[in-house]
């Protein structure tokens, strides 16, 4: 069983059949041995909620609803979750698995991230969504992912009723530095993403949890996911009985 923290989410609704025919695509690999789980944070989070807090929630979900211990994978921002998660509930955590993710967000994405804050602050949700695609793709491929998120910015970013769920996680994002405890994270650890990543330290967050596999793509950002070996990779760490 696999649970997935998902990524920085603005609706904290249950995910859209799109969303999970999206999902599906980078992990189809895992379907035929794992049920896999996508769960959001749970709506209506206080201002000044953190990354732990979040964490504590799923642990609440897990003991209530899933047989455990499960395999977890943090996806993103859902990264930063998981890492309190294997730390404080061990004994739910069969295996950790931090998708493009890290113990804090560079410079860089917590410059953007706010921005993109103060895009959905002032209801302009096409341009948060705009600016959050260049973030992730380039050349070609940048101009139309761009124009694309452009159109999708209301259902990624919702409406005033329902952003400051997604504003809340970028305050607590902004806080997280989880460096220092890293080497508290004893559970059986893959960390996977692109070298060039936007957001993350994918490598100084591996080489900080000990024992801790790390795949690393050359080349790729943001979107390790779309790689076709993700998949394939994920299931072997998952499948491999001798860690």
């Amino acid at each position: 069983m696999l649970v997935v923290f998902d990524g920085l989410d603005f609706s904290h609704k249950p995910p859209s059949a799109f969303m999970l025919r999206f999902m599906f695509g980078f992990i189809k690999q895992l379907v035929d041995d794992f049920t896999v789980y996508l769960v959001r944070r749970k709506p209506g989070l206080l201002a000044g909620y953190s990354m732990r807090d979040m964490s504590n929630d799923y642990a609440v979900m897990i003991k209530d609803e899933l047989d455990y211990p499960v395999d977890v994978m943090g996806l993103s921002t859902g990264g930063p979750i998981a890492q309190w998660f294997a730390v404080d509930h061990p004994e739910l955590t069969r295996r950790l698995v931090l998708a493009m993710a890290g113990y804090r967000l560079n410079e860089n994405g917590k410059r953007l991230q706010l921005q993109v804050a103060d895009l959905v602050r002032a209801g302009r949700y096409r341009a948060a969504a705009a600016l959050m695609s260049t973030s992730m793709f380039s050349g070609v491929s940048g101009v139309f992912f761009k124009a694309m998120f452009w159109l999708m910015g209301g259902m990624m970013f919702g409406s005033s009723a329902s952003s400051s769920d997604g504003l809340v996680e970028i305050n607590a994002e902004d806080k997280h530095d989880f460096k220092d405890h890293l080497v508290e994270i004893k559970v059986p650890t893959l960390v996977i993403g692109g070298d060039e990543d936007f957001f993350y330290p994918v490598r100084d967050t591996a080489e900080g949890i000990p024992g801790s596999k790390l795949v690393l793509y050359r080349g790729v950002g943001h979107t390790a996911m779309m790689k076709r070996e993700f998949g394939e990779d994920l299931l072997a760490f998952l499948n491999n009985d001798d860690i």
